[in-house]
This record gives structure tokens, C-alpha cells and sequence, in this order.
């Protein structure tokens, strides 16, 4: 298996236009170092919902199975939510 892999790729302007400012302001060497650091935060951000996932929403699912009693209820959720933007 070969260590590289190329691509050819189109951009929406303004995405192109991002991805060639990174490369002038010296940030990155090349278009594909731009891409590739992307990439790779993408990954990183599906591992991390992957992990949310896992760790606090089953959790948080087998609890509530366990004692559905404890659990809140979506209105009181929602309003939480409403609260917290309000004070943002």
C-alpha cells in the first residue's frame, strides 16, 4: 500500500478562498497541508461525538432505565436550554 494518496478536489469559492489565505499567511506550507489538517479535525470531532456518545448518552440512557423516576422531563430540558441562550 502506497503512503500517498492524491486527490483532486473542488471548492466553493469562498472555501477555496479560506483555504488559500491560510497557505499566504504562512500558517501552512501547501493547499494539501490545509486539507490534511482538516481532515484530521474532523476526525478528531467524530471521535469526541463517538466518546459523548458512548460515555454520557448510554450512560445517561441505562440510568434512566434503571430509575425512569429520576429522570427530567423534556419541557423542563427545553426550558433550561431557552434560559441559558436568554442569558448569552
Amino acid at each position: 500500500m502506497s503512503g500517498i494518496q492524491r486527490y483532486s478536489i473542488t471548492l466553493p469559492a469562498e472555501l477555496a478562498e479560506l483555504v488559500e489565505k491560510k497557505v499566504q499567511s504562512g500558517a501552512y506550507a501547501t493547499v494539501s497541508d490545509v486539507v490534511r489538517d482538516g481532515v484530521r479535525a474532523l476526525l478528531d470531532q467524530d471521535e469526541a461525538i463517538d466518546r459523548w456518545l458512548r460515555d454520557e448518552v448510554v450512560a445517561g440512557h441505562a440510568e434512566y432505565i434503571r430509575e425512569p423516576s429520576a429522570g427530567v422531563p423534556a419541557d423542563k430540558i427545553l426550558a433550561r436550554i431557552k434560559a441559558r441562550r436568554a442569558s448569552d
